[in-house]
């Protein structure tokens, strides 16, 4: 495998160093590829790599330094303050207090010979993290930390990202290569000087006690505010603008002062109904240029798969639409923009999910039965089943030792009630036996884990709001050669705060479709599409893909990569790949594998090396 790849191909990225000479030949291994070094006040470096100079905001007060990079607003006053307050504290746990900004971002301190670093509250911005020798560090990219350090590719993880479903928490999202960790969603990294890294939470979720209309005034608030720290001083911005929580955004974008471009892809199914909404939105708004993308211009799932030479710094599953996920974005950043705005992450965080019915049948009965009926009699779950996730109050430690017994069997029925932990996830038909042990191994080595929320319902909405802000994180990956910011406000802190704060019988219910945001915006999205309940799924492109893009499947089995590692049998795969199968029951099975796959593929391949355009 190449191994200066991501190093050399890569566009933007970033390392921490602690404030200690042991860190020196990382540093020197970074140096010949990187182009901007920030310096702790010792002089020794601390932030090496690639960015735009305008990219990084930087403050100093006396040996405190800050930096900040992402989607933000912070200007190079504000870091100065909050280096002082930090300094004044004495400590670097001052630090949340005086970066409190809106947006999404990755900040960084260095004082009190420490060094602190932070991501996001969930999967969007992330650090990863390994020690060398007698130092840790950290790095915005898992590839790149890999490649600095000499870390070897880990068989036991990437049959781990085999899983179908998904990978369960807390291993979502983790590295491939041995001794690589991810900081998890809502903590904070301190690298100290002794070679020592401590991880600790910075972030916590709210309790869920807002009546509905006083959270929708929030949520109004929170959003305009996200959108507003990436629009302010555009000149022009690009949107998604399909189905009700991209119109949110959309429309909220459309208050500001920058020329807005929207784009709506048409379906392959004809009764997809985001053009027409689409088409009513900004007749209302008459200030926003819209683009419909024909349905015979948009990809299919599973087009290009065997070409793909994306470098990401893990497997994502994405990677099975990419090209239909991309195809607006390089319509976007033709047209100019350098910011393109996504609904991603309104799913998660305002459908939300039934499993929070689990704790309120404890505290609201009569509530939650009510409720309970009306999910089971909408999506016809099983009486049986429906009562027995409910009464089921085993611990999450529980459920995946549950999980990790029956990777090899029947997966659940499309039709299973989403009362639980998770919907439990299983090995592909074609893993191998070796590939099930060590999943297995993985799953019952780090002892007793705890839910990523305080109940079933919190920790599948954090949960899937990690995974999903990953996807969107890639999608960036894939964007940034273009030159072009994939962004997602629905991720920032203060708008997942203002949603989570909601009463749960209030912002989750069978009876109306996202009432949280239709709330929300009133004034904002015209009234002609603000309540609308209906969404788009991409079945048919699923199924239509699978039978046009069977040759580039097949090609994905021929001397498959997964299989020299030994966790794939081929022939198995193969004959799976030849079949007619089902979107919800077949080929969805397909999506990991193939993931991991082109990944594997794509690090063998010798890029170009990087643009260098507004990096230094």
């Amino acid at each position: 495998m190449e191994q200066s790849l991501s190093l050399r191909a890569v566009p933007a990225w970033f390392v921490v160093l602690p404030d200690t000479d042991a860190a020196a030949p990382l540093s020197r291994a970074a140096h010949p590829h990187a182009h901007q070094v920030l310096r702790h006040a010792s002089g020794r470096p601390w932030i090496i790599g690639r960015w735009a100079p305008e990219a990084m905001v930087t403050g100093e007060h006396r040996g405190t330094r800050l930096a900040v990079t992402g989607e933000h607003a912070v200007t190079h006053h504000q870091a100065e303050q909050a280096a002082a307050a930090v300094t004044r504290a004495r400590s670097l746990d001052a630090l949340d207090r005086a970066a409190d900004w809106p947006g999404s971002f990755h900040l960084m301190a260095s004082g009190f010979g420490d060094v602190r670093v932070r991501g996001c509250a969930v999967g969007l911005h992330r650090f990863f993290h390994t020690t060398a020798g007698r130092v840790s560090a950290a790095a915005d990219r898992a590839d790149i930390l890999a490649e600095l350090t000499g870390a070897e590719l880990d068989a036991g993880r990437v049959a781990l990202a085999l899983l179908t479903i998904g990978v369960p928490y807390p291993w979502t999202g983790e590295p491939l290569w041995r001794n690589l960790r991810a900081v998890p969603g809502g903590h904070h990294l301190t690298l100290h000087a002794n070679g020592r890294a401590r991880t600790a939470r910075w972030w916590s979720p709210p309790d869920p006690v807002l009546p509905l209309a006083e959270g929708a005034v929030r949520l109004r608030d929170a959003l305009a505010e996200a959108v507003g720290v990436r629009t302010r001083g555009q000149s022009l911005v690009s949107t998604d603008l399909g189905g009700l929580d991209s119109t949110a955004v959309c429309c909220t974008a459309a208050r500001g002062e920058a020329r807005i471009v929207a784009y709506t892809a048409a379906v392959h199914d004809t009764t997809g109904d985001d053009v027409y909404w689409a088409e009513r939105t900004v007749r209302a708004l008459k200030n926003v240029e819209h683009h419909v993308v024909p349905a015979h211009d948009v990809a299919l799932t599973f087009d290009g798969v065997d070409t793909l030479t994306d470098v990401l710094d893990t497997p994502c599953v994405i990677t099975v639409a990419r090209n239909r996920r991309m195809g607006i974005v390089e319509q976007a950043a033709a047209r100019g923009s350098r910011l393109h705005l996504t609904g991603l992450g309104g799913d998660e965080l305002l459908a939300g999910t039934p499993a929070r019915l689990h704790s309120l049948l404890l505290t609201h009965p009569r509530t939650a039965v009510r409720a309970i009926r009306g999910y089971a009699a909408k999506y016809r779950w099983p009486h049986r089943a429906t009562l027995r996730q409910l009464l089921d109050r085993r611990s999450y430690g529980a459920w995946l030792d549950r999980v990790a017994r029956d990777l090899t069997a029947p997966p659940a029925a499309p039709g299973e009630p989403l009362l639980d932990w998770a919907i439990p996830p299983r090995m592909p038909p074609w893993a191998t036996d070796d590939a099930v042990a060590a999943v297995r191994e993985l799953l019952r080595a780090d002892g007793p884990v705890q839910p990523r929320g305080r109940n079933h319902g919190e920790h599948r909405e954090l949960v899937a709001m990690d995974g999903i802000s990953q996807w969107t994180r890639h999608i960036g990956q894939m964007a940034a050669p273009l030159g072009i910011t994939v962004s997602a406000p629905y991720y920032d802190a203060r708008v997942i705060e203002a949603a989570l704060a909601v009463r749960p019988s209030e912002r989750i219910t069978p009876w109306r479709y996202k009432p949280l945001i239709v709330e929300a915006m009133r004034g904002v999205v015209p009234e002609t599409g603000r309540t609308r309940a209906t969404k788009v799924n991409a079945t048919f492109e699923e199924e239509t893909g699978m039978r046009d893009h069977r040759r580039a499947l097949l090609t994905l089995c021929e001397d498959s990569r997964l299989a020299r590692l030994g966790l794939v049998d081929e022939d198995v795969l193969r004959d799976w790949c030849r079949r007619p199968l089902a979107a919800e029951t077949g080929s969805c099975l397909l999506h990991s594998t193939v993931a991991c796959e082109a990944w594997l593929r794509a690090r063998e391949m010798t890029p170009r090396p990087a643009t260098t355009n507004g990096t230094g």
